[in-house]
C-alpha cells in the first residue's frame, strides 16, 4: 500500500493523475502524459478491503455522488462512512481526463480530430495505472453500468484475484450490431452539423443535440414515454415527446463536447472481451470473481439476454433482473430494486 499518497485521505475533491510517459492503445497508438481525474468518498479500513471501485456510463463523471445518489452517499447502500469509494473519469470524457479538446504534449495544440479511437481496454489499463499508484492492492466491488460496464467487465478480466467482486449493470461482453448502429446513427447527427471539423470546442454542438436526441429513445421504453409524454388533447403539433427530446438534447449539450462523445460512442461500439482472447465465452470463463450480471427486462440497447450471457460464462456467476418501464437507464433510477439486488447479492455470499 503506498502509505504515502495524498490521495488516500481526500473526500470529495477531484485531483488529477498524471501518468507520466506514454500510453499504448490497442491500436498501438501512443498517448503520452495522459490523465485521469478522480474523486473518492470515505477512507481506507484497517484491513485495507474496503474498497468500491465505480465506473461511470458514457457521460457520466467522477462525481458519483451527483449521478448515482441513491446508491452512494451519506446513509446510502455505499456509505463512504463504511467503504473507500472511487470514481474516475474515463480516459475519453471531458471532465478532466485526457480526451479529444486536451493540449497533445508532442504539438502543444489540442488534439481535436487527431485524438486516436479508444477500446474499453484502453480505459481498464487506464484505471489500472491509477489503481497502482493509488497502492490499492485489492477491490472490494467494482461496479459499472452500460459503458461502464464494459469498461468493467475488461478491468475485471485484467484484476483477477484482486478484485472480490464485479457488478455489471446494463452491459455486454460484446457489443452488439443492434448497438453499433444506434450508435452511428447518433455520430450521423454530429457529422451532419455544418460546424463539425472545424478546429473548435464548440464544433458539432447542434449535432450532439441530435445525437442525445436518438440516445434517449434507446435509454428510454416505449411504454416510460406514453406514460409521461403522452398529449392528452387532439394536438397535430407541439407534442410533450419533441419539447422532451429538445430539451435533453440541449442539456447535454451545455456540459458536453461532442468530440468525446463521438469518441466514447466508439469505444462502445469495439467492446469486446472476447477479442484476442479465444472469443468472449472463453475469456469470460477466466474471470475468478464473484460477477452479478443485472439486466433490465425491458432495455431496448444492452438486452438482458446479453447480461446472462455474461452471468453464465463467468466462473461465478449471478444474473439477476430489474423491472422497469425506463428500460436502459432503470440501473440509474430504480433504487430500491437495485438495493435489494445488491443486499441479496452480498448475503448470499456472506459478504459486508
Amino acid at each position: 500500500m503506498n502509505l504515502e499518497s495524498p490521495y488516500l485521505i481526500i473526500d470529495m475533491a477531484q485531483e488529477t493523475f498524471t501518468h507520466k510517459g506514454e500510453f499504448q492503445l490497442e491500436s498501438s497508438e501512443l498517448l503520452r502524459d495522459i490523465q485521469l481525474s478522480f474523486i473518492t468518498h470515505g477512507q481506507l479500513n484497517a484491513a485495507r478491503d474496503n474498497v468500491i471501485w465505480v465506473i461511470h456510463a458514457l457521460t457520466g463523471d467522477a462525481n458519483v455522488q451527483d449521478w448515482w445518489s441513491g446508491i452512494v452517499g451519506e446513509d446510502k447502500f455505499y456509505d463512504p462512512s463504511k467503504y473507500f469509494i472511487i470514481c474516475a473519469n474515463l480516459l475519453g470524457s471531458c471532465y478532466g481526463s485526457t480526451q479529444p479538446l486536451s493540449v497533445n504534449p508532442d504539438t502543444g495544440k489540442p488534439y481535436y480530430y487527431d485524438f486516436p479511437n479508444l477500446t474499453s481496454r484502453d480505459m481498464a489499463n487506464a484505471l489500472e495505472l491509477l489503481r497502482i499508484e493509488l497502492g490499492i492492492h485489492q477491490i472490494h466491488t467494482l461496479i459499472g453500468g452500460s459503458l461502464g460496464g464494459q469498461v468493467g467487465i475488461e478491468w475485471a478480466y485484467l484484476l483477477q484475484e484482486k478484485v472480490k467482486n464485479a457488478v455489471i449493470l446494463a452491459s455486454n461482453a460484446k457489443t452488439s450490431p443492434w448497438t453499433i448502429g444506434f450508435n452511428e446513427t447518433q455520430r450521423m447527427a454530429i457529422s451532419a452539423d455544418q460546424t463539425w471539423g472545424e478546429n473548435d470546442p464548440e464544433a458539432g454542438k447542434k449535432g450532439l443535440e441530435a445525437a442525445r436526441a436518438i440516445a434517449m429513445l434507446t435509454y428510454r421504453h416505449p411504454e416510460n414515454l406514453a406514460n409521461n409524454q403522452a398529449d392528452e388533447s387532439d394536438k397535430t403539433d407541439n407534442f410533450r415527446a419533441c419539447s422532451y427530446l429538445q430539451y435533453q438534447g440541449q442539456k447535454l449539450a451545455k456540459r458536453f463536447n461532442a468530440l468525446s462523445y463521438w469518441t466514447l460512442t466508439k469505444t462502445m461500439d469495439s467492446h469486446d472481451i472476447g477479442r484476442n482472447r479465444g472469443g468472449a465465452a472463453f475469456a469470460l470463463s477466466q474471470i475468478p470473481s464473484r460477477v452479478l450480471a443485472i439486466g433490465v427486462d425491458k432495455d431496448l440497447l444492452f438486452l438482458k439476454e446479453e447480461s446472462q450471457f455474461i452471468a453464465n460464462h463467468v466462473q461465478k456467476g449471478t444474473y439477476r433482473e430489474i423491472k422497469s418501464s425506463y428500460g436502459h437507464d432503470a440501473f440509474l433510477i430504480e433504487y430500491e430494486q437495485l438495493k435489494y439486488i445488491l443486499s441479496s447479492f452480498y448475503l448470499e455470499n456472506n459478504d459486508d
